[in-house]
């Protein structure tokens, strides 16, 4: 795989239609994390590609996400959309997760708060939010910046979890970048 970590600022990853910007790279809070990249291709066809729940197993750097279970693209905050996930370290490995839109800003930012799938339209929100946003950054070229903020996981939910936050290294999210990359320009 390749991404901003991988190629030096300012060149141009071929494969990925990647180009770290010179702001890009990881950056890790206490709570929030966000990965920054440059991708050589219009934020129209970025946000398709995120408004399509089905782009997302293709998009996760972790290998988590599996299927959506629900055949719909993202309209509009509130909206929630369910996926299958799967996860060696959860109960069983798979789960259902249920996620709300938060933001949809068409082609500037989407966001949505993922929660537990209680089998009806109002998820288990947990707390955590995925966060993309795109700004120009020339005729062609989009500074894509994915954010993962925990800060409103509740103190009792994170003891009870089998894992401490983040549950993933800083580089799934220049994975996931990298992953976006080549499906907007491919």
């Amino acid at each position: 795989m390749t991404g901003s970590s991988t190629t030096q600022a300012g060149a141009q990853d071929a494969a990925s239609g990647t180009q770290p910007s010179s702001q890009g790279g990881n950056t890790v809070t206490d709570e929030t994390m966000s990965a920054t990249t440059t991708i050589n291709a219009p934020a129209e066809a970025i946000f398709a590609v995120l408004a399509d729940p089905g782009t997302h197993a293709a998009i996760d750097g972790t290998g988590w996400v599996r299927e959506p279970l629900d055949d719909q693209h993202l309209a509009g905050a509130g909206q929630v959309f369910r996926m299958a996930m799967y996860n060696e370290n959860a109960p069983g490995g798979h789960y259902r997760m249920a996620n709300r839109v938060q933001v949809f800003d068409p082609p500037r930012a989407i966001s949505w708060e993922p929660g537990m799938d209680a089998g009806d339209a109002d998820p288990q929100i947990v707390g955590h939010i995925w966060r993309y946003d795109l700004a120009p950054a020339g005729p062609s070229a989009t500074e894509v910046t994915l954010s993962y903020d925990w800060s409103a996981v509740p103190g009792y939910l994170r003891q009870r979890l089998p894992f401490s936050f983040p549950p993933f290294a800083p580089d799934h999210l220049t994975n996931s970048l990298a992953h976006l990359a080549d499906l907007a320009t491919g």
